[in-house]
């Protein structure tokens, strides 16, 4: 059965793109702990991020590293926070994370909410800086 990653790639399930190149996809988290918490996800279905080849781990740094620049731009921040989790969805998966202190890269926190249109506007945002 396809992740729910997977289904997203797909466009079976809406997301809010904010990157993607043939090989990884880049959009807004829905349940983020910090305004603009972006995930990071290769296309190809791996459940554990250190089972990757090397090459395509290297590659998915790089390319979330590209993401990071574009998200600090939009985002004012200190820094953009990296988190690799990898127990809420069955893909590998980098969280990136606005923070200006330590909690904002609290996952026990109590979710943010913001509205489609909100998150349409901040990947908009992300994408063009």
């Amino acid at each position: 059965m396809a992740t729910l990653f997977s289904r997203i790639i797909s466009g079976e399930i809406p997301c809010h793109r904010v990157a993607e190149d043939d090989r990884f996809l880049a959009f807004l988290d829905i349940q983020p702990v910090a305004r603009g918490h972006v995930l990071v996800i290769p296309k190809h279905e791996v459940d554990y991020i250190f089972d990757m080849e090397d090459e395509d781990l290297a590659d998915l740094h790089l390319f979330s590293r590209q993401v990071a620049i574009k998200l600090r731009r939009a985002v004012p921040c200190l820094r953009i926070g990296v988190a690799v989790i990898g127990l809420e969805v069955p893909h590998a998966h980098i969280h990136l994370v606005p923070m200006s202190t330590l909690s904002d890269l609290n996952f026990q926190k109590e979710r943010l909410k913001f509205t489609s249109a909100e998150l349409a506007t901040l990947a908009k945002a992300i994408r063009e800086a």
